[in-house]
């Protein structure tokens, strides 16, 4: 079990990436910029969780620390 929390301004491409915290990720959001989206099994129930808080929202995971939910 793991934090997520998903950057809340949108990447170059209009994605909004989902990080875990525990990963150490070097491309984490400045903390002003984070949405906490609590502790889940994986980064599939924090990038679900995302799109059910933000419908119009591109979720994605992080290529570098939730690469199994990065999708583009």
């Amino acid at each position: 079990m793991s934090r997520f929390i998903m950057n809340t301004n949108a990447q170059r491409n209009g994605d909004h990436e989902v990080h875990e915290v525990a990963s150490s990720c070097s491309h984490m959001p400045l903390a002003s910029n984070q949405e906490d989206l609590g502790i889940h099994a994986s980064c599939r129930g924090a990038v679900a969780l995302a799109r059910v808080r933000h419908p119009n929202y591109r979720i994605n995971g992080c290529y570098y620390c939730c690469n199994s939910c990065h999708t583009s």
